[in-house]
């Protein structure tokens, strides 16, 4: 366990929650009712300048926030592997808090993603809640269904994506990110990925072209318009609760709502997403 932050008192109220949801059967029963939300798939397309133009479009999937655990039923990842399957996309990036509670539930992920074959591959970072159990036993049961773990480094794509390289970086508060480590080496069009859009503040100065984050699940209870009524810890989770944002001498960051659910099995105006993004 890597969160020093991660208390008793948080372990405690952590297995108390779990037994009130009955190992599962009450996530059973929302997710029938509805309440977990419909997961469905949210499109983007950034085009990069011309003189920095793909020489074909690079599509994209982001699929974060999993928390496999009693709060998340497990039909809501055969609905998220399905509509990976049915998207077909070049590469898969996954941004972490994979499991809510022991890391064994990790094991209800493994052979979707293992049955997941992008062409480019499978890669992911590690969350808060995944450095508060064993991210040793997740890294390694990741990495046998493929799925290559960054932290603090980048991966060149092969060709003909030899330009692009993947930048994963630490979770922010929990890990030991390292802005400059992250993009050491990197291609010329950067793909950021990190769990919690706090990221942001570690970067000191590197640049990238486009960014993914979850960590906030859009509140996963919000009002009709989106607002989320509670978020999770971080100044820049609020402003960048959910959607795409431009950023300032920088590329577009994309955060998404997520696929589980933390804590408790309802999610309301807030429904799960798998992000697919074309770059063209």
């Amino acid at each position: 366990m890597r969160n020093k932050r991660y208390s008793r008192r948080q372990h405690y109220l952590e297995t108390i929650l779990n037994v009130a949801l009955l190992g599962g059967h009450v996530s059973a029963l929302t997710y029938h009712l509805g309440l977990h939300g419909r997961l469905g798939v949210t499109r983007h397309t950034l085009a990069l300048p011309p003189e920095r133009r793909l020489s074909q479009p690079l599509k994209i999937a982001f699929a974060s926030d999993l928390h496999a655990g009693p709060a998340t039923h497990k039909r809501i990842f055969d609905d998220l592997f399905a509509a990976i399957a049915a998207e077909q996309p070049d590469l898969l990036l996954l941004g972490g808090d994979f499991v809510t509670g022991p890391a064994r539930h990790v094991r209800q992920l493994c052979p979707g993603l293992a049955a997941c074959n992008p062409p480019l591959g499978k890669f992911g970072v590690l969350g808060n809640h995944d450095l508060s159990t064993d991210e040793v036993l997740i890294t390694r049961l990741f990495e046998q269904a493929g799925v290559r773990m960054l932290v603090n480094q980048a991966h060149a794509l092969p060709a003909p994506f030899a330009r692009v390289s993947v930048c994963g970086m630490d979770d922010p508060w929990t890990g030991e990110p390292d802005g400059a480590a992250t993009f050491a080496g990197a291609a010329d069009v950067r793909v950021l990925l990190m769990h919690a859009p706090d990221g942001l503040l570690m970067l000191n100065g590197q640049r990238f072209d486009l960014g993914f984050a979850g960590h906030t699940h859009g509140g996963q209870i919000a009002l009709r318009d989106g607002t989320p009524l509670h978020m999770p810890h971080g100044p820049l989770c609020r402003p960048y609760h959910y959607g795409r944002f431009p950023l300032r001498d920088n590329g577009e960051l994309i955060v998404s709502r997520g696929v589980g659910c933390s804590g408790i099995p309802v999610r309301i105006n807030a429904d799960p997403e798998l992000v697919i993004c074309t770059v063209q």
